[in-house]
């Protein structure tokens, strides 16, 4: 990770969670103190890598029922993070090549190889902004630009909403997302709740360690107040192993200790 110019003018000495979480989804696009910060949450929480890989494996599964079954052919990945396999744009183009597709993310890094990796896509871009400031996005000219909100738009919030504490209130930033997207729009959340004193442990970490870590876990309730104005389809909000697993065989024994729930609701 030595010298790439991308680096340049990123504090390479305080780890981010976008960084974190491409350690723990087996990416390269990290530095030493993204990598003391997972294996810290690994010694913590030795599900660290399953419990990343299965909130990917959700992203997945949503945008793929958006883009296949709903029909959603216009996507707002917010905390997108830095690009692995599985990207939103690759899921929902393998099914409409002209489906678009606006990654968001605030760290530069994930901003960076984003796009890089988007330069030959004229139906994907990114945006570097914050989700505490929605009108930085919804009035961004990529946005505008991409996505029409007189059509259905797929939001995904994948492990970003814990990241918001209370005080910055999710509730009113989720309705000044939402409330541009017409009726038939989707919202994918998941989420980090407090079920487990792990939790609370892995919390403190990110809280110490970790450039925006600052996280509030949330109970099932509080997770599902957030789907305010939309009908949560089946399963309703479940723990992320649960909802919509392509066999049985991807349920793991314990999914209630993959301490996120997550859900895909449908605006009314």
């Amino acid at each position: 990770m030595d010298g790439p110019d991308w680096t340049s003018g990123i504090d390479r000495g305080r780890a981010s969670v976008a960084r974190v979480y491409d350690y723990l989804l087996g990416g390269a696009h990290n530095f030493s103190a993204d990598r003391d910060v997972a294996r810290t949450l690994e010694a913590i929480e030795p599900r660290a890598r399953a419990i990343a890989a299965a909130n990917r494996a959700f992203l997945t599964r949503a945008t793929r029922y958006l883009a296949a079954e709903a029909g959603v052919r216009q996507f707002i990945d917010i905390g997108s993070g830095i690009p692995t396999q599985g990207n939103v744009h690759e899921i929902v183009q393998r099914v409409d090549p002209e489906a678009r597709v606006v990654y968001v993310d605030h760290d530069p890094v994930a901003v960076a190889h984003s796009t890089s990796i988007l330069a030959e896509n004229p139906h994907a871009d990114v945006v570097q902004a914050d989700i505490t400031d929605p009108g930085s996005i919804l009035e961004h000219p990529a946005v505008r630009e991409m996505i029409d909100f007189d059509e259905p738009v797929g939001l995904l919030l994948v492990a970003v909403l814990h990241f918001v504490p209370d005080d910055r209130d999710p509730a009113a930033i989720l309705a000044a997302l939402t409330a541009p997207l017409p009726p038939g729009s989707h919202l994918a959340i998941s989420h980090g709740t407090h079920k487990e004193q792990t939790a609370e442990a892995v919390r403190q970490v990110y809280r110490r360690a970790v450039s925006g870590g600052q996280a509030t876990l949330r109970t099932a309730g509080q997770i599902r107040d957030l789907f305010a104005g939309f009908d949560l389809l089946d399963p309703g909000l479940v723990h992320g192993p649960l909802w919509r697993p392509d066999s049985p065989q991807d349920v793991p024994e314990d999914p209630e200790r993959f301490w996120f729930y997550a859900g895909l609701g449908r605006k009314r």
